[in-house]
């Protein structure tokens, strides 16, 4: 899948098209979201994502819906039982239980990450009938040049390095937050370093999605204005369907969906910021998706209050029947 995507990806990046031209098939004029001068320094690389054929969402499962039960990772709960802790292989065994991919999120991993475990991971998956749809990292791209930032980007390069072996198409990354400069300032770092990253990542055959993730990007126009700077066919947007707390999420969802090369499904949305949380329309996400021809993953990434062994498996199966409808 990803091979058809990085092709016509390519081939977008050499056709010419004028900033208003781009607005108007994203949408944005429209919207009122930005004027075509706000976008000029940055006005260069990608366009939407060109599909042939019709829309395709397959349903994934994000590793992190079960971020409290694994045995590796910082986020274990330390008053969960001993039989209810998982590890990543067993992970895969319950995503081939419930028909799914596996969104192996790197956070679970084993502190010491080697090829004969990746290995092992990938004849695991492979054995039981499951794809790895991907893999996500934890990373801050707005870091000022330093020790820091060099050592953001290596672990970004450091788990390219590792997808390659154990099969994980796309790497979900983070831009980051403005710290003790401009969000101008803040964003060009993070093109800069996601611009070093994609060309280490191309060459290993895997693509990088830049989540929807607060901080520079909590709004659609700023998060287009950097994937579309990147010159690079192997960058598009990690589509969050909760990450929006802006007045209309939808909307925002609708402006960015041409880009997305990944999208991971959260059951709850926060219109304009707030606290209460609502249901989100799934049925309304998936026509969002399927009017940008999207053609790719779909991962449940579970973060409600419900214990995620019981409301798992239900909603899994809510999302491949709409799917499927």
């Amino acid at each position: 899948m990803f091979i058809q995507v990085s092709s016509c990806f390519t081939s977008a990046m050499h056709q010419t098209i004028t900033r208003r031209e781009f607005l108007s098939r994203a949408g944005l004029t429209a919207a009122g979201v930005i004027s075509a001068t706000s976008i000029a320094p940055f006005a260069s690389a990608i366009e939407p994502l060109k599909r042939s054929g019709k829309p395709k969402l397959m349903p994934s499962l994000a590793a992190y819906s079960f971020r409290q039960f694994f045995k590796d990772g910082k986020e274990t709960d330390t008053k969960v039982e001993a039989s209810r802790r998982i590890d990543m292989l067993q992970f895969v065994d319950y995503c081939a239980e419930h028909g799914c991919a596996a969104e192996t999120t790197s956070y679970y991993f084993p502190a010491k990450v080697s090829d004969e475990f990746l290995l092992k991971l990938k004849r695991h998956a492979f054995l039981r009938g499951v794809e790895i749809s991907g893999t996500a990292v934890g990373n801050t791209f707005t870091h000022q040049p330093g020790a820091k930032r060099d050592a953001e980007i290596k672990s970004v390069k450091d788990w390219s390095d590792y997808a390659a072996v154990f099969g994980a198409p796309h790497i979900r990354v983070f831009a980051g937050n403005v710290q003790g400069t401009t969000k101008e300032e803040a964003k060009k770092l993070c093109i800069e370093a996601l611009e070093e990253c994609c060309e280490h990542a191309g060459k290993k055959g895997v693509v990088l999605g830049l989540e929807n993730h607060g901080g520079i990007v909590a709004e659609p126009a700023d998060l287009l204005e950097i994937v579309r700077a990147v010159k690079s066919p192997w960058c598009g947007i990690n589509l969050d369907t909760g990450n929006f707390h802006t007045d209309d999420p939808y909307r925002d969802l609708e402006l960015i969906a041409p880009y997305a090369v990944n999208v991971q499904w959260k059951t709850e949305v926060s219109p304009g910021g707030s606290k209460q949380k609502q249901a989100a329309d799934l049925k309304r996400i998936v026509k969002i998706l399927r009017d940008a021809n999207y053609q790719g993953y779909m991962a449940l990434e579970y973060e409600a209050e419900e214990d995620a062994w019981i409301a798992v498996p239900r909603l899994l199966k809510q999302m491949q029947d709409v799917m499927e409808g």
